[in-house]
């Protein structure tokens, strides 16, 4: 019965097509029932058995329970690239890490060895593509079958088959198990990331609050030395003149001190705030970003904070920056995000600012170059009465490729225009990814000048108060 609907997608018919191909197949491969069932055992008892050793036993002793047919497994020694025993149907896994017999070779086709019939192993083609090209060695192991003497006339075909369901579910297995080891070395790099990365970076914050007491200590003492030289005592001190000068140099050190000590306090908190939302212990036990979320202050939270970071290299290339950030007060925007990955957000868009902002004429023919952050509330993005706020990022320079602006989000993406910037196309695809955790959308759009580089959050909640919000923001949005 054809069950094909017109209305399914492109690829529900293909689909459709390879299960058709699959029914002709097996029609022609005319397999008898004991071989049918051959194959169903193989696979039930591949799925039954978890371990390695207990399926190279199931590859060699099916065909010798069904047939009588003895069996050798050989696998590629994935460091040296050679054949190895794995187990046989005469002493099972006691011949493991053997070599094989000169006359089996590894091959990507089929072939005959004196009495032995010999078929090639091959891997999963769709995991082999994910691997470096070096790595992807189609062929993972061969399998022996013999005396080929006995063999019937659909023998050959069969145990070809044979081989191809041994590639699969091995190269199955071995990806499982790569993968618990991987599994294991996370769950240990998070115990370690948390002993030797976050308890440590914490114990910056006591340090920097000691030495800031040790500033305002500082600064006690030569407002005490002050009050001393101006005192009456020291008036025709003979060295009172060295003695201000002294104290005119300590408060240059202290005042430069707390410069320092500013930077360094701020540095600290921004790399703490990445720490924490990035190697957070819930997003390796669920393996995807976990939110914890909070109501702030966007502008004084988020923007500002990395703004400031930026602000120096934007100044160095010439780029102004247009701090316009709408008619919105940030208290009235019932917003709650995780501000550490939203903070690493805008430093990724800041840092883009930075190295692709250009020149450009203005209306008048004036060259400008600046960058401007702005947002807007869109009424019904994410449906009726489910607000959006819009969240841009704006720099003057050429528009992107129409292909490039397409896929610019996806990762390892850089546009055509990047020339011999330093990146690695993986900042946008952050984005993407933080955004739409937090149940937005990114985009981007040419507009007047240059490029803008947007988010958009649901705006929580559907009080007046939103009402409000919504009224103040109309037609008040980014200033590109």
């Amino acid at each position: 019965m054809n069950i094909y609907c017109p209305t399914d997608p492109p690829e529900f018919s293909s689909v459709l097509a390879r299960i058709r191909q699959k029914y002709d197949d097996y029609e022609n491969y005319a397999f008898s029932i004991l071989q049918d069932r051959a194959i169903m055992a193989f696979f039930d008892l591949a799925q039954e058995y978890e371990t390695l050793d207990n399926f190279y036993r199931i590859c060699v002793f099916v065909p010798k329970e069904f047939f009588d047919f003895d069996c050798c497994l050989y696998l590629v020694d994935a460091e040296t690239k050679r054949l190895q025993m794995a187990c046989d149907s005469l002493t099972g896994l006691s011949v493991c890490g053997m070599e094989p017999p000169p006359e089996i070779r590894i091959s990507d086709s089929s072939y005959e060895a004196g009495d032995s019939f010999v078929s090639p192993i091959k891997g999963n083609l769709r995991w082999l593509a994910a691997k470096p090209p070096a790595k992807a060695d189609e062929v993972i192991g061969m399998f022996e079958v013999f005396p080929l003497s006995y063999f019937g006339e659909k023998d050959k075909l069969f145990f070809e088959k044979y081989a191809n369901r041994i590639g699969y579910n091995l190269h199955h297995k071995m990806i499982t198990i790569q993968n618990e080891k991987h599994l294991k070395f996370i769950n240990t790099l998070i115990a370690d990331i948390e002993h030797n990365v976050i308890t440590p970076n914490m114990l910056y914050k006591v340090f920097l609050n000691n030495f800031r007491k040790r500033l305002s200590e500082m600064e006690e003492i030569y407002k005490t030395w002050s009050e001393k030289i101006e005192s009456p005592e020291c008036k025709n001190c003979k060295q009172v003149k060295e003695i201000e000068k002294l104290r005119l140099d300590a408060i240059n050190i202290h005042a430069e001190l707390i410069k320092q000590y500013n930077e360094i306090e701020k540095h600290y908190q921004n790399t703490s705030l990445f720490l924490e939302s990035l190697l957070r212990r819930e997003h390796f036990e669920k393996g995807a970003f976990v939110l914890r979320r909070k109501p702030c202050n966007f502008r004084k939270e988020i923007i500002e904070p990395q703004l400031d970071r930026y602000r120096a290299r934007l100044e160095r290339r010439g780029i102004r920056i247009d701090e316009h950030l709408g008619g919105i007060p940030d208290e009235e925007i019932p917003l709650a995000v995780d501000i550490g990955l939203i903070s690493q957000v805008y430093a990724n868009l800041f840092s883009n600012a930075e190295k692709y902002c250009e020149e450009v004429p203005n209306e008048f023919g004036q060259p400008v170059k600046f960058m401007a952050y702005g947002r807007e509330i869109i009424k019904d993005f994410f449906g009726k009465g489910r607000h959006g706020i819009k969240f841009n990022v704006f720099t003057t320079g050429p528009h992107l490729d129409q292909e490039d602006a397409r896929r610019i989000f996806n990762e390892g993406m850089r546009g055509k225009n990047v020339g011999n910037k330093p990146g690695t196309g993986h900042g946008l695809h952050f984005i993407k990814k933080i955004i739409e955790v937090h149940d937005g959308v990114v985009g981007y759009e040419p507009t007047p000048l240059g490029n803008n580089f947007y988010f958009i959050l649901p705006l929580q909640g559907n009080s007046p108060q939103d009402q409000k919000t919504e009224q103040s923001a109309t037609g008040d949005a980014c200033p590109v």
